[in-house]
């Protein structure tokens, strides 16, 4: 498997390759604006060469000729001078070399190089001429002012050759250090900026050595503050892995709780189950030992079927929720509320005599949409928890409404002025298996009733939501309509 490069040598990486690109592009077209600047000049001076030779014609007598001179202190310049007829005869030229010094040396040019600038054209235009030995030249042929003869200028190119050789030694010279200046610059600054990525990763990795598998779940370590500015990508980096790792931890302790919550719920569960299956065998055993007393006959059997009706009960609520829990839809039709409350309200007077019930309803007919033996299960739980978490002589409120808006959904209250919950228990109060103190429980229920209607209501699309205080606990049941 290929591994792949890190980010601090790529970025340098990619540092070079721009300073190396630009280092070429500079070194290309200061190159051939210096060689084109050079050349100009060196053309210049052919054409000044050419015109006094071309007016003045150039001494062909067997004798050398006298040009003046073309180069410069501290340089050797070579220049060429040819003449001949017109037919191409007689002709002769002479290559003049001006050392440092100022002392020319002359030399007669061959029959081949004569031969060479004899086929170029009389057009006056520059050409660059390789005449062997004697080197490369720019050259220019044009008549003499009387048309009888021909005359050839050129200027050796090699001075020109060399400050652009000079030129491109210093290019690489200067782009190499370029480059390498380029390349510890670029290290440098990129190990600085991205030192705040690499403790945000030392964050990650110490996390990541945490034992996470079980238990009470708490990371301590976060990205610090001045890691976390999002203006910045490190910034966002860090803010981010922040968001993730609260997020982790919320989701480890939702974790634990519902593992505590599962074994709490098994431990509750074994608890409701065990008792009315000791009472059972308490019976069972007590009938066993006077089997011709039939009074004590019928009394136990009586306590066996209300313990195993107890269970019975117990255990369809503890599958209820299950099925909930597992997201198994409930039947939807539409429910009369009116209805609901009106036979709940009434069931509740029979079963609370010693409480206050009071219903207030619209004039016009409430519908929802839902299960209608669930929705009456919920408001019956309700009223039931009312009932037994109050003292005599409370006084319980049933209160339905639906908002003005067409489609809008059902509300229900049922207020009561007992005692209230206890604050520590509020924000549990929907878990399972659930209690206050067992001195205002005075029906021993099984904690079951509030979750019952929370995961009813969720199930069918409404909600619940609980207010207490001294002497007013509420609950607020929003019923869909559609």
């Amino acid at each position: 498997m290929t591994r792949s490069a890190s980010l601090t040598s790529r970025l340098v990486l990619t540092t070079i390759t721009v300073a190396a690109l630009v280092s070429v592009l500079i070194g290309v077209v200061t190159t051939l604006a210096v060689r084109a600047y050079l050349t100009d000049q060196l053309d210049d001076n052919v054409h000044a060469s050419l015109q006094g030779a071309r007016i003045f014609g150039v001494d062909t007598d067997g004798g050398p000729p006298r040009p003046g001179p073309v180069g410069g202190p501290g340089r050797d310049v070579a220049s060429m001078t040819a003449r001949w007829t017109g037919n191409g005869s007689g002709a002769a030229g002479w290559l003049t070399t001006q050392r440092a010094t100022g002392r020319p040396d002359y030399e007669e040019l061959s029959q081949d190089d004569l031969a060479a600038l004899i086929e170029l054209p009389t057009d006056g235009r520059l050409r660059t001429v390789d005449l062997g030995s004697a080197g490369t030249f720019r050259v220019a042929v044009e008549r003499t002012r009387g048309g009888e003869a021909v005359v050839a200028v050129g200027i050796a190119t090699s001075n020109v050759d060399e400050a652009v050789t000079n030129l491109v030694q210093w290019e690489l010279l200067l782009s190499l250090l370029a480059i390498a200046g380029a390349g510890t610059v670029a290290t440098l600054v990129v190990r600085r900026q991205l030192r705040p990525l690499r403790e945000v990763a030392a964050t990650a990795h110490t996390v990541a050595e945490l034992p996470l598998a079980s238990g009470a779940i708490e990371i301590p370590e976060r990205v610090p503050d001045h890691l976390t500015d999002e203006s910045t990508e490190v910034g966002q980096v860090g803010a981010a892995l922040n968001n993730l790792l609260r997020h982790v931890e919320s989701s480890l302790a939702a974790r634990h709780r519902s593992e505590q919550q599962v074994r709490q719920f098994v431990a509750d569960a074994s608890h409701e189950l065990r008792t009315p299956l000791a009472t059972i065998q308490g019976y069972a055993e007590l009938s066993r030992r006077a089997p011709d007393d039939r009074a004590m006959q019928l009394t136990a059997l009586a306590k066996v079927e209300a313990e195993a009706m107890r269970m019975s009960a117990l255990v369809e609520d503890l599958l209820l929720l299950a099925r909930l829990d597992a997201g198994r839809p409930l039947q939807h039709g539409p429910v009369d509320v009116t209805r609901l409350l009106l036979e709940s309200v009434s069931d509740a007077r029979v079963l609370g005599p010693d409480h206050h019930w009071r219903l207030a309803l619209p004039e016009t007919a409430l519908e929802a949409v839902g299960d209608e033996e669930r929705l009456r299960q919920v408001v019956r739980n309700l009223l039931e928890n009312a009932r037994r978490h109050t003292p005599p002589g409370t006084t319980v409120v049933v209160d339905a409404r639906s908002a003005p808006q067409p489609g809008a959904a059902v509300t229900v209250t049922i207020t009561d002025d007992g005692p209230g919950f206890d604050p520590a228990l509020l924000p549990v109060a929907f878990d399972r298996f659930t209690r206050g103190d067992p001195s205002r429980n005075r029906g021993g229920g099984s904690g079951l009733g509030l979750s019952l209607v929370q995961a009813i209501l969720a199930a069918q699309g409404g909600a619940v939501a609980l207010t207490s205080r001294p002497g007013e606990t509420r609950f607020t049941l929003t019923l869909p309509t559609r």
